[in-house]
């Protein structure tokens, strides 16, 4: 497993034992994320004010919107035509789920853009010019966005772990295009090769977190410290 994904994986784990991070421990409902990654991402002040969004100009309108229909609208035409969607892309489609409350769907989201961009740093040199925003971007949207996402996920532990495979199966059947264009510089290897390989480790961490979860003593510590951390009363609300 690269150095990257393993990373990520144990923020999930760490995120899915520890509830919520020590500065999030008060209890008030979390409605929206409210976070900036420029240039790409920035939340608005006021809920009923539009974000600043710069990931794909055909979507970046109807992502900013804050009506949930339109919202709806920008996920179903994203599903419509996946090839070319980045992480970015996806990320930002994880948030304004999350602050329309369609929180499942953030989830699903929000796994599939860290799926997806995983599988970019196994075939693409990402310290390439081209490339070069790339990870710090999707590495600040996992470690701002992350928290809230993830906070709400482990409100239902066998939920999160339908979602995360749903995801990694979602990644499997939408390959993204990009990794084999010629234009985008690769790793050394086989473009192909190195993909599949990052498919199987892909699908090997999601086992691995299944397991974990799906333990008895583990889920009892998670149900603990998100107790002891007021994660439910953060994250666990209902519309």
């Amino acid at each position: 497993m690269s150095p990257i994904f393993h990373r990520l994986v144990l923020a999930l784990l760490s995120l899915a034992l520890a509830g919520i991070t020590p500065a999030a421990r008060a209890a008030d409902p979390v409605k929206r994320i409210r976070i900036q990654v420029l240039p790409y991402y920035q939340a608005a002040h006021h809920p009923d004010d539009p974000p600043l969004i710069a990931v794909a100009p055909r979507l970046d309108a109807i992502l900013a919107s804050t009506r949930a229909d339109d919202i709806k609208r920008a996920r179903d035409e994203i599903e419509r035509d996946p090839s070319r969607i980045t992480p970015m892309t996806m990320m930002v489609l994880a948030i304004r789920l999350y602050d329309v409350g369609m929180r499942d769907d953030a989830v699903f989201w929000f796994y599939a853009a860290k799926n997806r961009y995983y599988l970019l740093t196994r075939v693409a040199d990402m310290k390439s010019p081209q490339l070069a925003s790339v990870s710090p971007a999707m590495n600040a949207f996992v470690r701002l966005a992350g928290p809230t996402i993830n906070g709400y996920a482990f409100c239902d532990v066998e939920q999160q772990r339908k979602i995360a495979l749903a995801a990694a199966d979602w990644t499997a059947r939408h390959p993204y295009e990009a990794l084999l264009l010629p234009e985008v510089p690769g790793l050394f290897g086989n473009r192909q090769e190195n993909y599949q390989k990052g498919l199987t480790d892909l699908f090997a961490a999601v086992k691995r977190e299944r397991d974990l979860l799906a333990a008895p003593a583990s889920v009892e510590r998670l149900k603990a410290l998100r107790a002891k951390n007021g994660a439910d009363e953060r994250y666990c609300w209902k519309p």
